[in-house]
């Protein structure tokens, strides 16, 4: 029988594997340094990218804050000619607007002469008056004052106009036929109490005398208006305007059929017997 000659007790060394790469593994090396590479430069394209907005930002508040430098420093290199000039310039306007307010305001004061009180304007128009030795501080609140004075003034102008024609137009309708007939009876009913059967006797007798015109005149005897009063100036005493106010006649022509002969039907009985009253 052969004696081997190994220890069985002797351990066996580990199987140390083979140091040189595979294929395998230097594909997967290649790979992963590719995409590290992919992935930094996409790391620095975002990183300029970043860059050029930033700059771009910095680079237009930069020129708009050179723009305002400049500006700034374009107002403030103004010399005193300058600012002199520009100073005549708003004297030279301030002036020529006085100017034209005071002939608003004198066109004013014409138009509202004898109607209402221009006094204040007329002080105002005083005071501005004397606007080219005048501070511009002064031309400007006196050249206000005066366009307001001026606007008041023709404001209150205006409805005395519009008053005074209201009353003549009042006076127009009044003074037709129809509206002396109106006029004439309120009279008589409010101030002697005559009703409708009395009018109508007194309706007849100016008819007679007048057909109720109020510019009626007698060229033979000089009687005159809708009672033909004579001498028509006896009328003076109801009014002023007796010439020209049918109302006027009216009231003085009622007095007198009252003081001469009581009622208007008396005065027409006497008319018709006499041909006059």
């Amino acid at each position: 029988m052969r004696t081997s000659t190994q220890n069985p007790h002797a351990q066996t060394s580990p199987r140390i594997p083979d140091a040189r790469p595979t294929r395998r593994s230097l594909r997967a090396r290649r790979t992963g340094r590719r995409r590290l590479l992919v992935v930094a430069g996409a790391i620095v394209a975002a990183g300029l990218v970043a860059g050029t907005g930033l700059a771009v930002q910095g680079a237009a508040d930069s020129r708009q804050r050179i723009a305002a430098t400049e500006a700034l420093g374009a107002q403030n290199s103004l010399d005193s000619s300058q600012l002199g000039a520009y100073a005549g310039v708003a004297k030279a306007r301030a002036q020529g607007s006085a100017k034209d307010t005071l002939a608003v305001a004198n066109a004013a004061l014409t138009a509202a002469d004898g109607k209402v009180d221009t006094s204040g304007l007329a002080a105002a128009v005083a005071s501005l008056g004397d606007y080219e030795e005048l501070p511009i501080d002064e031309i400007v609140g006196l050249t206000a004052q005066t366009r307001a004075e001026a606007e008041k003034t023709r404001a209150l102008a205006a409805e005395h106009d519009r008053v005074l024609a209201e009353q003549a137009a009042a006076l127009a309708r009044a003074n037709t036929p129809d509206g002396a007939r109106a006029t004439a009876r309120d009279l008589a009913a409010s101030r002697y109490g005559w009703g409708d059967g009395e009018f109508e006797c007194l309706s007849s007798l100016w008819q007679k005398e007048s057909g109720w015109s109020y510019t009626a005149y007698n060229d033979s005897s000089g009687a005159t208006g809708i009672p033909q009063a004579l001498p028509g100036s006896k009328m003076a005493s109801a009014g002023s305007d007796w010439e020209t106010n049918a109302a006027t006649q009216i009231s003085w022509g009622l007095d007198y059929i009252q003081r001469a002969y009581g009622s208007p039907c008396s005065a027409w009985g006497h008319s018709q017997s006499m041909n006059w009253y």
